[in-house]
């Protein structure tokens, strides 16, 4: 089953299970900044990254864009559809991925026989939750900007990151404009931002690339600075 194993949903659920969601799945690949949904589409599928990474986000009144979350390797998209098969968000494919889908009637009809399975998407949905209430607060206007940017590329590089010479390095690209979407900012503001932790030698900013230095320095100024 290969890349199938990788999926977390699919931990320690029936082998049955896995067999009669591999016999109804497809494997697609996307190209960075394809969309695999937008907001309002009707979706049938549930989506899994099997590699690669995208992100889920939404556009204001405004139409500025902000984004919810970033998913990598072995992640569910969009298992919200479960309830009601339209998207409430947008995803955008950030790096050359492969997408595995599966028809969501047939997922619900296997959750209905696989209490492991059900069990997985609800603790996958309420880690998702918990996400979003540490986004509220890190978000607020009570904690300034450049401890916000400090904890996102902390968290960016626990997920997403790689040993280098120079520190641990978010592995994928990453632009400014697209970190202060996700921070729900302006790109000038955010980038005076960074000035500031790259100066203090918390980060190096490269390229639509970004360096920790030391990650726990890093946490220790989010917290105590």
């Amino acid at each position: 089953m290969g890349n199938f194993n990788n999926i977390k949903v699919f931990f320690n659920i029936n082998n049955s299970s896995k067999k009669n969601l591999l016999k109804y799945s497809k494997i697609k690949k996307y190209k960075k900044g394809e969309h695999l949904f937008l907001d309002r589409d009707r979706v049938d599928n549930i989506y899994f990254v099997l590699d690669g990474i995208a992100s889920l986000y939404k556009l204001n009144s405004s139409h500025d864009k902000k984004v919810i979350f970033i998913y990598g390797k072995g992640e569910i998209l969009n298992e919200v559809i479960l309830q009601k098969n339209m998207s409430s968000l947008n995803c955008e494919i950030l790096s050359d991925c492969e997408i595995l889908e599966i028809p969501a009637k047939k997922f619900l009809e296997v959750m209905s026989y696989d209490f492991q399975l059900s069990r997985n998407i609800i603790e996958s949905m309420a880690y998702k939750i918990r996400r979003l209430y540490h986004q509220l607060k890190n978000t607020s206007n009570s904690i300034r900007l450049d401890k916000q940017i400090a904890s996102k590329l902390w968290k960016l590089s626990r997920d997403f990151g790689k040993e280098t010479d120079e520190g641990i390095e978010i592995n994928f690209n990453l632009s400014i404009s697209y970190l202060a979407d996700m921070l729900g900012s302006k790109r000038e503001t955010v980038s005076r931002q960074l000035k500031i932790l790259s100066e203090k030698d918390l980060i190096i900013v490269k390229r639509n690339r970004f360096v920790v230095v030391n990650r726990d320095n890093l946490l220790k100024y989010f917290r105590n600075s």
